[in-house]
């Protein structure tokens, strides 16, 4: 369906609207405990050609929820260049940048040229139809020579007898997430029989991530208390709690992955991407990137615009707003899509948060004052193991339900019991898909992972808690419900043991073939606002818009946003300028 005016629904959604000026954007995501946290998928839940997207991470268990985080860089002063014209005389809000990333030289480094040369040796993987391989890369780019890091490649190949097109690299987001559980549990499987069919499938799992050298942290048991932590201190005692397990989790960081803390982050991701271009023998690189996997994939348009293929970048990020501002944006989009299931929960009978006539603001007061007695009081989870569910992880479990609409019912459960029923083992499961916990408390990577990247990519958005109580009245105004929560985890970078490499910038990509970016005007953790930014950044992209609810656009039921990606994919034929979808 062809939507005449998105900017109506935006109004009435409360997401604002941007010009056109050159520099002007808006802010980016941040999740509970590790602000800037992005995209998650649930196998479990797909309804079309691509999974329903949650933020943070990427990948399997048990409910619909979704993770966010995000995170740029800028390898140094040498690879920005000046973004706007001399004619330019538009000034930039705080936050953003007006450099743009520049692109790598197109001849390959003498010392890089073994690693571009190198041959995979395909295996099988133990799941029925799927190669692995192994991908190696320098640790450090700038020194190829001092040691190097072994990346984990999966493959479907082909299936059809048509021409094949080539490779099409999938990534979820996170970031942190598996790009090969992904990849096998869902992609190579579930995206359209027509796109598998003329591409070879492949995921590679980033530096630091599952099953590429993860960055290691803390044990299950420590996890458990970290996440359990009070998101929003009352007084300095709580505060002092916060700040310490924000050490805790850093400093373990630091000692468990102190050589490979340096090298995550996103470009030299990218940088791993283009190896991965040519061990597997493709001229110009094709792909899928959702949630951070957007920020990955135009990260890797714009240092190689000349070896870009077909992209699609569906949840964008901005990679020219600063932590501060991308923690804040998002603190906004959750509250957009709290608002949107506000006004859905009050028309079911099963709302435990009010009913007809009770406006979204009323029913966030029911939360904020749920969210207060568990605090007080926290709540039992039979089949837990003994774990209660305290305000954090009460918190966790319902912005989990914010990155997909379909979650909403379970969401309504969930509260109901909690409420209710004094039975918080609803949220607590939501909270522990999220934070990808199983049921003998075992976490993945993702969190250490997610704060690797973020914390390497970007300064930190605060460094310390007398900024964060300064900005508190910022963050309860974007978010009345969880601006307090959002505010206090942008403060887990300002810790972290390796100092940032990377700084806000454009990503303009001059001379790269047609880009499709895809945004969704009501994603709780890439809002629309981003995705409109990096289309006017990127100078081939055309914006696809999805006017609707949730995190992502495609494989989520709107045949509009799927025949046109996959015309795309397939024939290169990018969507008319403009075109919106529901």
């Amino acid at each position: 369906m062809e939507v005449d005016s998105v900017e109506a629904d935006l109004a009435e959604a409360g997401v604002p609207s941007y010009g056109e000026t050159c520099g002007t954007h808006r802010a980016r995501p941040v999740a509970p405990r590790y602000a800037r946290l992005m995209h998650i998928w649930s196998p479990s839940r797909r309804t079309s050609p691509v999974p329903p997207a949650r933020t943070r991470r990427t990948r399997t268990p048990r409910a619909a929820t979704a993770r966010a985080a995000g995170s740029l860089l800028a390898v140094a002063a040498t690879l920005l260049a000046s973004a706007c014209s001399p004619g330019d005389t538009a000034t930039a809000p705080a936050g953003t940048a007006q450099a743009a990333l520049a692109a790598l030289p197109r001849v390959t480094p003498t010392a890089l040229s073994p690693y571009y040369h190198q041959k995979l040796n395909w295996r099988d993987c133990g799941t029925a139809g799927f190669q692995c391989a192994t991908l190696k890369a320098p640790l450090d780019y700038a020194k190829p020579d001092s040691g190097e890091v072994r990346l984990a490649v999966a493959r479907k190949r082909a299936t059809g007898k048509d021409e094949r097109l080539g490779s099409l690299l999938v990534n979820p987001g996170g970031p942190g997430g598996s790009a090969i559980d992904y990849l096998q549990q869902y992609a190579a499987i579930g995206y359209p029989a027509d796109v598998r069919a003329r591409y070879d499938m492949v995921a590679v799992d980033p530096r630091g991530v599952a099953r590429s050298e993860p960055v290691e942290c803390l044990n299950g048991r420590q996890m458990d208390a970290y996440t359990q932590t009070d998101m929003t201190p009352d007084d300095q005692k709580e505060t002092n709690a916060l700040v310490s397990e924000y050490r805790t989790f850093a400093e373990s960081c630091g000692a468990h992955s102190a050589g490979l803390l340096r090298h995550v982050s996103t470009v030299e991701s990218a940088r791993d991407m283009d190896l991965l271009r040519s061990a597997l023998g493709d001229d110009r690189l094709h792909y899928v990137g959702a949630s951070y996997g957007t920020f990955l994939g135009a990260t890797y348009a714009g240092l190689f615009p000349n070896r870009v293929g077909r992209l699609v970048l569906d949840g964008a990020m901005d990679p020219s707003l600063d932590a501060r501002a991308l923690n804040l944006g998002q603190t906004a989009g959750f509250e957009t899509a709290f608002q949107a299931f506000s006004r859905d929960c009050v028309r079911q009978t099963d709302c435990p948060l009010g009913g007809r006539g009770t406006t979204p603001a009323q029913v966030g007061d029911h939360l904020k004052a749920f969210f207060q007695k568990a605090d007080a009081h926290p709540i039992p989870a039979p089949g837990s193991g003994g774990r209660k569910l305290g305000e954090s992880l009460a918190t966790t479990g319902v912005i989990a339900a914010m990155y997909d609409e379909g979650a909403w019912p379970q969401l309504r459960s969930a509260l109901s019991s909690a409420m209710n029923k004094n039975d918080g083992s609803g949220l607590l499961a939501l909270s522990d898909s999220y934070y990808e916990r199983d049921s003998k408390g075992h976490y993945s990577n993702l969190m250490m992972a997610n704060a690797a990247v973020n914390c390497l990519d970007l300064p930190p958005a605060f460094t310390s808690p007398e900024q964060v109580e300064k900005a508190l009245p910022e963050f309860e105004k974007a978010s009345p419900v969880f601006g307090r929560n959002l505010a206090w985890a942008s403060l887990n970078c300002a810790y972290w043991p390796v100092r940032a490499t990377g700084e806000p910038h454009r990503i303009e990509a001059p001379g790269a073939a047609p880009i499709v970016v895809v945004g969704t005007t009501r994603d709780p953790a890439t809002p629309y606002p981003w995705a409109q930014s990096l289309a006017r950044q990127l100078t081939s992209a055309r914006l696809l818009t999805y006017v609707g609810d949730g995190h992502t656009a495609y494989g989520r039921g709107s045949t509009c946003i799927d025949s046109a990606i996959n015309t795309y994919l397939l024939d290169g034929t990018p969507p008319a300028a403009g075109k919106r979808c529901s």
